[in-house]
C-alpha cells in the first residue's frame, strides 16, 4: 500500500492502530535507507576497484610495449650483427687459400719410398747438440679423468703457447683446445674449450702439435699424414707416408699405426711394416714438406710396447703386459750413436689405472703428457747427459 492511501485510512483507524502503522512505515523506510546506503558504499568501493585495476591494465600495457620496442631493438642488432658476421665469413674464405689437393700421386709415394730407402739405416748427422738422455722420472702428477680410456692431450712441440689440445677418442674429427692448464682442470672443462671441426677424421692417438700446426693422421684410405694450420684453419699440405703394408706399432696399442713425435731434433715418425713385423721402425720427417729424410729399422720389439716418444734423436718405447702392471721404458735406440742400448737407463713409470694410449714428450719442458685408461697424466724427467750414462 502506497503512502497515499495511508493517509487516506488514517481518519478511520483507532488512535493506537495509527501509532503502530506510523511505526511500522518507519521501520520500513530505516530499513529501505539502510540498503540504499550499503549499496551506495558497495558501489563507490566497486568503482575505486574498477578504477584501480583499469590504472593496473595501463601500466602493465604500457611496460608490455617498452619491452615489446625493446625486443624489437634487440632483434635488428641481432639481425645486423649475423649480417656483418655473414660479410667477415665471406672475405675469409675469399682470403684462406683453397685447400691442397689430398689425392694419392702414387708415382710420388714410390719415388719418396725410394728415397728414404736409400738412406736407410745411415748415419744420422745431427741438426743440435743435444746430449740429454733420461734417467728416471722425477715426479709424476695426475691432472684429472676426461673422456674415453684411450686419447691424446699435449701442447704445441715447438711453441711457447700455453693452449691444451685434447683428441678425446682414437677416430673422430673435432679437437677440443684449452687456453691453459687451468681451464683444462675445471670439472666442467668442456665449457672451457674451443672444439677445431677438422675436414678430414683422425685415427689412432700418433697426432702431434707441432709449430704453430696439427699434423694429424687421416682416418680414411692409404695412412696420410695431414698438415693443419691452427691459425687459418685450413689443410697446407699433406703426404702419403712410403711404407708399405703397415701394422700397428704397438702391441698394446693396435689403434695407433704410426706415432708422430718431436723433440729438440724436430719432427719424427714411429711406425711398423709386414716386412719387419717384430720390431719398430723410425723415421726423420721434415716438418715443413712432410717428406721422409731419413729411416732406421730399430732393435725394439713390438710385442707388449705401448708407446714410444724421442729424447735427444734417441726412440724410447715404453713395455707392459696384457695384464697392467708397471710400465717401463726397456728399449732405447739412439740414431746418432752415441748412446748405446745396453748403456741407457731403464726407466720405470709409476704403478698406474691401465695402460697408456699416447705418451708425448715435450723438449721445452722436458716432460711427458700421457694417457692412462682416461687419466690425463704429467710425468717430469730427470735428465743426464749421454756420456754420463
Amino acid at each position: 500500500m502506497g503512502p497515499c492511501c495511508c493517509l487516506l485510512l488514517l481518519p478511520l483507524l483507532a488512535g493506537a492502530q495509527q501509532q503502530q502503522f506510523m511505526e511500522y512505515v518507519e521501520r520500513r523506510l530505516a530499513l529501505l535507507e539502510e540498503r540504499i546506503a550499503q549499496w551506495h558504499d558497495q558501489s563507490s568501493r566497486y568503482s575505486t576497484e574498477l578504477r584501480d585495476f583499469k590504472n593496473q591494465v595501463l601500466g602493465m600495457l604500457e611496460t608490455a610495449e617498452k619491452e615489446r620496442e625493446a625486443l624489437r631493438a634487440e632483434a635488428e642488432g641481432a639481425a645486423a650483427r649475423v649480417d656483418r658476421l655473414e660479410r667477415e665469413v665471406d672475405y675469409l674464405e675469399t682470403q684462406n687459400p683453397a685447400p691442397p689437393c689430398v689425392e694419392v700421386d702414387e708415382v710420388l709415394v714410390e719415388k719418396q719410398a725410394a728415397t728414404a730407402k736409400q738412406r736407410k739405416n745411415e748415419k744420422y748427422n745431427k741438426l743440435t747438440d743435444c746430449s740429454d738422455t733420461i734417467a728416471s722420472v722425477r715426479a709424476m702428477k695426475i691432472l684429472k679423468r676426461f673422456g674415453s680410456s684411450a686419447g691424446l692431450w699435449t701442447k704445441d712441440a715447438a711453441g711457447s703457447s700455453e693452449k691444451i689440445y685434447v683428441f678425446d677418442g682414437t677416430a673422430n674429427d673435432t679437437v677440443f683446445v684449452f687456453p691453459r692448464m687451468r681451464e683444462f682442470t675445471l670439472f666442467s672443462a668442456t665449457r672451457r674449450a674451443a672444439r677445431i671441426k677438422l675436414p678430414y677424421p683422425w685415427v689412432g692417438t700418433g697426432h702431434l702439435v707441432y709449430g704453430g700446426f696439427l699434423y694429424y693422421i687421416r682416418q680414411q684410405g692409404p695412412f696420410q699424414v695431414i698438415k693443419f694450420d691452427l691459425a687459418n684453419k685450413t689443410v697446407v699440405d699433406s703426404s702419403v707416408f712410403p711404407a708399405e703394408e703397415q701394422i700397428p706399432v704397438f702391441g698394446l696399442s693396435p689403434f695407433t699405426y704410426i706415432e708422430l713425435a718431436a723433440d729438440e731434433e724436430g719432427l719424427w715418425a714411429i711406425y711398423a711394416t709386414k716386412e719387419n713385423e717384430k720390431n719398430i721402425c723410425l723415421a726423420k720427417l721434415d716438418p715443413d714438406s712432410l717428406d721422409i729424410e731419413q729411416m732406421w729399422d730399430t732393435p725394439c720389439p713390438r710385442e707388449n710396447a705401448e708407446g714410444a716418444f724421442v729424447v735427444c734423436g734417441a726412440l724410447h718405447v715404453a713395455y707392459n703386459t696384457r695384464l697392467p702392471s708397471r710400465s717401463r721404458v726397456q728399449c732405447v735406440f739412439d740414431v746418432s750413436g752415441t748412446l748405446p742400448p745396453e748403456e741407457a737407463s731403464l726407466v720405470y713409470f709409476p704403478k698406474r689405472y691401465g695402460s697408456h694410449s699416447s705418451m708425448k714428450y715435450s723438449p721445452r719442458e722436458r716432460q711427458v703428457y700421457a694417457w692412462d685408461d682416461g687419466y690425463q697424466i704429467i710425468y717430469r724427467m730427470e735428465m743426464k747427459k749421454k756420456l754420463e750414462v
